[in-house]
């Protein structure tokens, strides 16, 4: 957990099945306060039930959690005022403009009729909704549409919000827009639980991952970290003449050779030091090299190595 922050969600031991499937098998998470914690996983492997648990909608099987202070079986309701929700699926009325569907949620949290308006205002103009806050919310982009799906889970100003695949489905400057209005939450305080199967997403956005697969959390920490204990990172070295690459062959243990290409791979982690020992190797027996590139593994590589399946991009599942 981030050092000198509390936990705004811990939950121990959450088991959940629909009937005879287990979903859930013995969760344990903590979330740091004022951070993005994100859940990666395949298709099935639990990240929708934990968000559905942990937002009240559903009860586990067995465990123990707490959002914003709030136990969840002791005090539902305070969890419900304390959290705002974003689901994989817009949750806009398309017959209504995009003020009117603000003003809707501004009465369910019972904000008043001038303090919801000014709240109205200012996430319209947040989230650059202005000039289309009175047209129909169908007339609306993807983008616009996720945009205005999260200013209606923010006019409660709530402290935890849970983003449950909010960018799936929406063009790369709009996922970037998304980012950008997520990182912005999170610099205001706010704590978010991200389910994503863009690991792209959890590396530019997360402080913490964990990656669920059959219902169990099997690996976390940073992004960094998780990256860290996957082996297969080296330094790519490439060489103007075949005489060259033979000597550095001759000198290094290296991995994989491309000959044609006069390409050489070296096992390594990519690290100062590591690279500077190798940088040293080659000078002291006057080996040339002409390019050098760091290869070091990535969230897909991390994915695969502790679930056994591609990723939904690495498999072409949008």
């Amino acid at each position: 957990m981030n050092a000198g922050r509390a936990p705004s969600i811990t939950a121990s031991g959450l088991c959940k099945s629909f009937g005879e499937a287990p979903v859930l098998d013995r969760v344990d998470l903590t979330v740091a306060e004022g951070t993005v914690f994100a859940l990666l996983g395949p298709n099935g492997a639990g990240k929708t039930t934990i968000v559905r648990i942990l937002s009240t909608l559903i009860k586990a099987d067995s465990g123990e959690a707490s959002v914003a202070g709030h136990d969840l079986l002791g005090d539902p309701d305070g969890v419900r005022a304390a959290i705002g929700v974003t689901g994989q699926f817009s949750a806009i009325d398309a017959l209504m403009t995009g003020e009117e569907n603000l003003r809707l949620m501004a009465d369910l949290h019972h904000l008043g009729r001038v303090a919801g308006q000014a709240r109205i205002a200012e996430l319209l103009e947040r989230f650059d909704l202005a000039d289309a806050g009175r047209r129909p919310a169908s007339t609306y982009s993807g983008g616009m549409r996720r945009r205005l799906d999260l200013a209606m889970t923010l006019v409660g100003s709530p402290r935890v919000i849970f983003l449950d695949e909010p960018t799936t489905g929406l063009d790369p400057r709009s996922r970037r827009t998304m980012w950008d209005s997520i990182r912005d939450l999170v610099a205001s305080g706010v704590t978010i639980l991200l389910t994503t199967q863009y690991l792209d997403e959890a590396d530019h956005l997360a402080d913490r991952i964990a990656v669920l697969d059959h219902g169990r959390i099997v690996a976390e920490g940073s992004a960094e970290e998780l990256k860290r204990r996957i082996p297969g990172g080296h330094v790519q070295l490439q060489f103007a003449t075949p005489e060259a690459m033979r000597a550095a062959v001759d000198l290094l243990d290296a991995g994989s050779r491309d000959d044609e290409r006069l390409l050489l791979q070296v096992p390594g982690d990519g690290g100062v030091s590591s690279l500077r020992r190798l940088l040293a190797q080659l000078d002291d027996a006057d080996v040339e090299v002409e390019q050098l590139s760091i290869h070091t593994p990535d969230l897909d590589d991390v994915f695969f190595a502790v679930t056994g399946h591609p990723t939904a991009e690495q498999a072409g599942v949008g």
